[in-house]
């Protein structure tokens, strides 16, 4: 390592508080790595949470590690320095563990890459006893793994906080015994629920490309990877661990206040995924606040489902007690009230985000929103009334049904969230902006819409130039979409089998030139992205049982193209 990656490393350390940097060669060794930018990965609460876990075993030692960014030194950036931890610089290769924290399919290619500069073969096949064992988790792995099943060696699935530690236990007792890898593996599988080591699973295919069976090639194997939530959440917590001056949302002292959504929008995978909806008790989030007061005078309230919490005014005005503000993610529609809009304004929010998610009743009916017209108009009044006056808006193109009308539609509500914007702040403080953020839907894994195909990227595109056209002369409508050729690389790696993994490893041999490698490999992934899949086939991630039934998903789908709606949660 040279003289500047190690300032650099250092300077990055001055700025952070709660790091911890035990003695190198008295513990097992975790190398936690998150496939992205420093400032990204250390916003990541469940990257957080894994560092704490390990950290709080007497005999482990976690140390991280992230993808160098244009503006570290030129050296770094270039390859040219050696991939070290971040608290003792020590080589990726010198660790018992590399444990990576995946939570978004785009991440997928930076995982070779790390792999490759720190100088681990990417196959697991390739890999011997001296290499560290290669472990993945996170939420876009729970949600299908498949893609990456041959560049790991296990994965750790669901939530960590009580698998990580009897992961560890098998781990050591592995390590006190001299068991090689492959035992070590065999034991984990066997031992530890929400454990998938995919070596010891092998993908049978049908002649028409289609998956006819996932099974164990060893005698006494699970099925199925079951994973089980956990069912009281206030007996741990999760709060910001290292507070860095660098991270994404450097201002906030982050804190987890729920799991699991009671709405469960047919379009999400959350509700399913972290079922049943859990909140922490008002007592167990103060004691969080309090410790996060301490450092910072903003706390985030993070979860999936925060305006759902039963205390979250209560919440927020223990905050501005003590002078100091909340950070609160979007806010579903229908829970905008007085209350609420009072406090989060005495909060210091200055901007809102809402999701009508479609432009037409028809289609949020179709997504089981559960919100009207009414509901949203209402929640802008109660805003404006309070003078928050910035907004964002999150509405998804390219849905299961959408026709013209349904683009329109999205227009004439944004003129209409305007036109009552205005209405409301005549004679008071001038309406500001509204952000209106355009997102292509991808039919991801565990939601009643998994079998969908994504629409064409260029008809999206299309839809979304129309939608820009129409505000190109306001300046207070601020339009912002994705570019849709990334969709479709998204819904391939959302939606993929084992072999999609070819696919990424000819991206990465190609340096990210993804045109290039679906020319090089003999995988045809419109299979995977445009084509509707059949409502008996195999999924690629049903080899793990999220606990959501799959008789349950199939309901939900036939309701919502039926036209038919199920009562909600």
């Amino acid at each position: 390592m040279n003289w500047k990656q190690k300032k650099h490393y250092e300077n990055i350390l001055s700025r952070e508080r709660g790091f911890v940097k035990k003695i190198w060669g008295t513990c097992y060794t975790v190398c936690l790595a998150y496939p992205n930018r420093y400032r990204i990965g250390m916003a990541n609460l469940g990257f957080q949470t894994v560092y704490k876990i390990f950290n709080e075993l007497p005999s482990f030692l976690c140390e991280r590690v992230f993808l160098p960014v244009s503006g570290d030194d030129a050296e770094f950036v270039a390859g040219a320095a050696e991939t070290v931890s971040l608290e003792n610089q020590r080589p990726v290769l010198d660790f018992d563990i590399l444990a990576l924290s995946i939570s978004f399919e785009n991440d997928y290619p930076s995982v070779l890459n790390l792999l490759e500069r720190s100088g681990i073969p990417l196959a697991s096949k390739d890999r011997n006893d001296k290499h560290p064992l290669v472990v993945g988790g996170g939420i876009a792995l729970t949600l299908n793994p498949e893609p990456l099943a041959d560049f790991f060696d296990l994965f750790i699935l669901g939530e960590a906080e009580e698998t990580l530690p009897r992961f560890a236990a098998v781990f050591s007792e592995a390590r006190q015994l001299a068991l090689d890898k492959k035992t070590l593996l065999l034991e984990a599988q066997r031992k530890i629920p929400g454990i998938y080591v995919p070596s010891l699973y092998a993908v049978n295919y049908s002649r028409q490309g289609k998956i006819r069976g996932i099974v164990p090639l060893v005698d006494g194997l699970p099925g199925q990877i079951r994973i089980s939530s956990i069912k009281n959440i206030n007996t741990f917590s999760t709060t910001e661990v290292i507070s860095s001056r660098d991270s994404e949302m450097a201002d906030m002292f982050l804190v987890e206040v729920n799991r699991g959504c009671p709405h469960l929008c047919r379009f999400c995978a959350a509700g399913n995924v972290y079922a049943p909806p859990r909140f922490r008790s008002y007592e167990e989030i103060i004691s969080a606040v309090d410790d996060g007061l301490r450092i910072k005078k903003k706390i985030g309230l993070v979860g999936t489902a925060v305006s759902d919490h039963p205390d979250l005014v209560k919440i927020c005005q223990y905050i501005v007690n003590q002078g100091a503000q909340a950070g609160i993610g979007s806010l579903r529609l229908d829970r905008i009230n007085e209350a609420t809009v009072g406090i989060i304004k005495d909060c210091g929010v200055e901007t809102v985000a809402l999701a009508p998610e479609a432009g037409s009743q028809r289609l949020r009916d179709f997504l089981r929103k559960g919100i009207v017209l009414n509901d949203i108009l209402n929640a802008v009044r109660r805003l404006i009334e309070q003078e928050i006056l910035n907004l964002r808006l999150y509405f998804m193109l390219g849905l299961p049904t959408e026709e013209e009308k349904d683009v329109d539609a999205i227009i004439d509500l944004v003129k209409k969230i305007q036109h009552t914007a205005l209405e409301h702040t005549s004679g008071k403080r001038k309406f500001r902006r509204i952000t209106l953020s355009l997102n292509q839907f991808i039919p991801k894994p565990r939601t009643p819409l998994q079998w969908c195909a994504l629409a064409n990227v260029q008809d999206v595109g299309k839809r979304i130039k129309k939608i820009t056209r129409a505000f190109r002369q306001d300046r207070q409508i601020h339009v912002i979409a994705d570019v849709p050729k990334w969709n479709y690389v998204q819904a391939l790696l959302s939606l993929g089998d084992r072999r999609v993994g070819d696919i990424l490893l000819a991206v990465h041999c190609r340096n990210g030139n993804w045109s290039q490698a679906l020319k090089d490999v003999n995988i045809h992934p419109d299979f995977y992205v445009y084509r509707k899949k059949d409502l008996d086939e195999i999924m690629p991630w049903d080899i793990i049982d999220v606990g959501t039934s799959p008789k349950k998903l199939l309901r939900e789908y036939e309701e919502a193209f039926s036209g038919h709606l199920s009562p909600t949660a």
